[in-house]
């Protein structure tokens, strides 16, 4: 079973998982004593690399997941029908809040059939790459199309690509999470950068 583990040179030798995911894996599929062999190869730019974990999980400890059980895409739908509404008649105000409501309603009778709210790291880094543009659609068997999130392997990545998924994640972060918390992108930048120096 081969895995990819991203691992940092700590400053006393030893090597330590640098992101989330390596740590999962060597805690989760990688018993005590077992041996590894590895080739390694350095990163073409760890910092950077670092940095936008840094981000990613920034954002992640922000998030507090609210209305869980309906998604975004079933939100969209309901409120842009509200608004289609007030082209006919009524106040948008009043039918935004009406839809507020029902959807309110949905998400309780969802989490009390057994549906659960659940902070996933995997599914927000999923989504968040998405969001930024980083993402490859894929047809189903059913004719529906699935955004699926591309590797972030930043070996294989040239450094431009990697700035420009830094910015647009930076970006989706800020709309969507950060904004509530901070009062500048680079205020968020610095909790995530001060942050990082405490990990290493």
């Amino acid at each position: 079973m081969a895995h990819e583990l991203q691992l940092i040179k700590h400053h006393t030798g030893i090597l330590i998982p640098a992101t989330p995911e390596t740590s999962d894996i060597l805690q989760s599929k990688i018993r005590l004593g077992d041996v590894l062999v590895a080739e390694f190869k350095r990163v073409r730019n760890p910092a950077f690399h670092r940095r936008f974990f840094a981000l990613l999980n920034i954002g992640f400890e922000y998030w507090e997941p609210t209305g869980g059980a309906i998604s975004s895409n079933e939100r969209r739908l309901i409120t842009g029908y509200a608004k289609f509404l007030t082209s006919y008649a009524g106040n948008e105000t009043t039918l935004i809040d009406a839809a507020e409501q029902y959807l309110g309603q949905i998400a309780s009778r969802r989490v009390t059939n057994g549906i659960s709210l659940c902070k996933s790291f995997d599914a927000y880094r999923s989504w968040v790459i998405v969001e930024a543009g980083h993402f490859d659609a894929i047809q189903l068997p059913d004719g529906t199309l699935r955004k699926h999130p591309r590797s972030i392997s930043f070996a294989n990545m040239d450094e431009l690509e990697l700035q420009q998924l830094y910015k647009a994640a930076l970006d989706v972060l800020w709309r969507w999470i950060l904004s509530k918390s901070f009062n500048s992108q680079s205020d968020a930048e610095n909790v995530a950068a001060q942050l990082l120096g405490f990990a290493g």
